[in-house]
């Protein structure tokens, strides 16, 4: 197909005019990123979001891929043989993967079947003669001319038997049939998981699978990848498909036409051919079909969670006193100044005895005063509740927070080689409780160095497609850094990677330069990066910002290529860009519309005009500090009934993950999750919110928690919760 072609099928699955896909389809032709173009280019895609960019994107991906696959079987349909004007149009005409296949499947070459067996024996005359159907036909007497010892067809009955194993292949590769068959499968068919006999204590957490059954149309999306992880360890077996009577029917309504001796051979046919290998063939195709549909809500749910995560509130630039708590082995303390640097490590012991509990309050005061701390962090592992309790006995001054930090991933980052760069001469504990700290001034700078699976707010990510995952990570990771732009002078390396038109060689050459020459004073210096050429700076500049650099927009997200708008703006109005940017009354003055030019339309001038009222703001929302319950610190200390403040850690397909405080987080179910019915659990809570949840039931035996976030919730528990809450870890 000619990209034409593609830009009209994606045009009329999308709903967006022709002009609309192929600007963004140029531009992404041409190196631009989705950032890019949804922020700089909305006169030429005519303001699409990055939702609809990327969908763009991807289905354009995912057509051209279908079109190699056509042109690789034309090349093999035309090197057998086998090509002519109507076979050719009917490989054109397929829309999908699996129609395409369907249109090859009687071509492609395979290995040798009972059908090729029967063939190589002569039996194909025989097997169009029963296929035809023809009153008054005797199989037994047309068979008996095919008897030929000779040829390994020994009686009447191996060649009807080696016919109708032609008959079936026929049926196999019949393109109606296999529509058919695929609609039924999908819409009718069943999955069924069994125990594997011998396997029931082993396999104890998938036992709400031992014996189970469900729609395959309806079946979610974490219920499918449990069933498939089941089977995957040994412990379960599962099959998908629809009733077999219908199968049969459906079939024999395509292929029966009479009621003679003739039709009877082709109903064996079709029945064996439909065992044999049309319902295997359907089987694993459908496996296929919800295994990428439950990959898909999967890496929905985790891009979901991942976007919550990445743009929580930040602290800010405040000088931060950090701890990685422990018992035995004390609390690894660190003091960091305002810009993320390690001033002073320490480990106190505070749970030991009151001795030492006294020795560490002194030094804590001690240290707060001497680094003028102005926020306390604490990791929320072990030790996490009894270490901020002890620290909120201290006498404080009031307007010092004691926060509690979310330290998943932590522990993967400190063991890391960006752990190693940037604190060579500390040991993993220093680095987890600084990346505690940072995490609480920037959870987006921090977060981007270690792996979005680590993080621990997927849904069975480690099942899922993993090039489809990281792509889908990737891009949300992308959308979030350059959503919120990157003070040039201070970021990471591993920031700066996710900007748009750097990746990681550029990121290090700029941090490089950086290093060598100072900090940046003006967007035009990163022109002077090595190998940040212009279509790089294009991308880039407008997400990275130079705060009190040269000129005023350089801390803004007004791109450059657009400062001579500002500056006739300005200039009209007496004042300087400066000024322009501080007074609300001189911004009034401005009519957009006399500045609408071919480089700049009037949705650029609006994003102009709104970023100068607020330059470089941070798009976030403000930090409010969090306290769990005073008193409730262990899963022991809970009571059913109880009603505690929360913070939501994790939002799966069957309900959500709720940190109360005590190491343990509880399972709100799907059905507890609000007064009102709710389908998609993402729908009422997301990562990172503060809910009040209601405790339903405590096993303390095996550690499980389930809570309600209903405003007045019954004490039954939810069908379905314990097993789900079991698998928490898994999800």
């Amino acid at each position: 197909m000619s990209e034409a072609h593609l830009i009209h099928v994606v045009s009329d699955e999308l709903h967006l005019t022709l002009r609309q896909v192929e600007a963004t389809a140029a531009l992404l032709n041409e190196g631009a990123t989705v950032p890019f173009i949804a922020r700089y280019r909305k006169e030429a895609t005519g303001s699409l979001d990055e939702v609809v960019i990327t969908t763009i994107r991807d289905r354009l991906a995912q057509l051209e891929e279908l079109d190699k696959r056509r042109q690789a079987i034309l090349k093999s349909l035309e090197e057998q043989g086998h090509l002519t004007d109507a076979l050719k149009q009917k490989v054109v005409a397929a829309e999908s993967l699996a129609v395409l296949e369907d249109v090859y499947l009687p071509y492609r070459p395979k290995r040798r079947t009972r059908a090729t067996v029967a063939r190589e024996k002569g039996l194909e005359p025989l097997a169009h003669c029963l296929f035809a159907q023809e009153d008054g036909v005797d199989p037994a007497a047309q068979a008996a001319a095919f008897v030929d010892p000779e040829k390994g067809v020994e009686n009447v009955e191996e060649a009807l038997a080696g016919a109708r194993d032609i008959v079936a292949e026929w049926v196999n590769e019949d393109e109606e049939a296999r529509a058919r068959m695929r609609a039924l499968f999908l819409s009718r068919g069943t999955l069924r998981s069994r125990v594997i006999p011998g396997k029931e204590a082993e396999g104890a957490k998938y036992r709400d699978y031992f014996d189970r059954e469900e729609p395959v149309a309806t079946a979610p999306s974490h219920r499918i990848l449990a069933v498939r992880r089941g089977e995957k360890e040994l412990v379960l077996t599962f099959h998908l498909t629809p009733p077999e009577e219908e199968a049969l029917a459906a079939l024999e309504g395509l292929f029966i036409r009479g009621r003679g001796p003739a039709s009877e051979q082709v109903r064996m046919a079709v029945q064996d051919g439909y065992r044999r290998l049309l319902s295997l063939s359907m089987e694993t195709e459908v496996r296929m079909a919800t295994k990428q549909r439950a990959d898909g809500e999967a890496i929905r749910v985790f891009v979901e969670n991942l976007r919550e995560l990445l743009l929580a509130s930040p602290l800010g630039q405040k000088n931060v006193l950090a701890l990685d708590p422990g018992f035995r082995t004390g609390c690894k303390l660190v003091c960091l100044d305002r810009q993320g640097k390690v001033l002073h490590t320490d480990t106190i012991y505070p749970h030991l005895s009151p001795d030492r509990a006294s020795e560490a309050a002194v030094r804590v005061l001690d240290l707060c005063a001497r680094f003028e701390v102005e926020a306390v962090a604490v990791g929320n592992g072990t030790a996490g509740r009894e270490t901020e309790a002890f620290l909120r006995g201290l006498s404080l001054p009031a307007e010092v927070p004691v926060v509690m930090v979310n330290e998943s991933g932590a522990s993967v980052y400190s063991a890391s080689e960006v752990a190693r760069e940037e604190f060579p001469d500390q040991d993993v504990t220093v680095r987890g409780a600084a990346s505690i700290g940072r995490r609480l001034m920037d959870p987006l700078a921090e977060l981007v160095k270690i792996d979005p699976k680590s993080i621990g707010v997927g849904q069975y990510q480690h099942d899922v497609d993993q090039k489809a995952l990281k792509g889908s990570l990737d891009d949300v990771v992308i959308s979030c850094v350059n959503g919120v732009g990157v003070e040039v002078n201070t970021a990471s390396r591993q920031l700066l990677t996710y900007v748009s038109g750097l990746g990681p060689q550029l990121a290090a050459n700029l941090v490089t330069f950086r290093d060598e020459h100072g900090p940046f004073r003006s967007r035009d210096d990163l022109k002077k990066v090595p190998r940040l050429g212009p279509k790089a700076f294009e991308q880039a500049a407008g997400f990275l910002r130079i705060r009190d650099g040269e000129n005023p927009l350089d801390g803004s997200a007004v791109h450059p290529e657009s400062y001579p708008v500002v500056d006739a703006m300005a200039r009209d109005l007496g004042c300087s860009v400066g000024a322009l940017m501080r007074d609300e009354g001189l911004r009034k003055r401005i009519d957009p519309r006399r500045y609408v030019s071919e480089k700049a339309g009037l949705p650029t001038l609006n994003d102009i005009l709104s970023e100068l009222s607020k330059p470089g703001r941070d798009p976030r929302q403000a930090f409010e500090a969090f306290r769990f319950a005073e008193g409730v610190e262990k899963i022991e200390d809970l009571k059913p009934g109880m009603r505690l403040p929360g913070v939501v850690t994790n939002v799966t397909a069957f309900g959500a993950f709720v940190d109360i405080g005590v190491h343990q987080d509880g399972l709100a179910h799907i059905s507890q999750l609000s007064d009102r019915f709710v389908k998609h659990p993402g729908d009422v809570v997301r990562v990172h919110q503060r809910v009040m949840a209601t405790v339903l039931e405590v096993d303390l035996e095996r550690r499980r928690i389930s809570l309600s976030l209903k405003t007045n919730p019954g004490r039954t528990r939810p069908a379905g919760a314990g097993t789900v809450q079991a698998n928490r870890h898994e999800a």
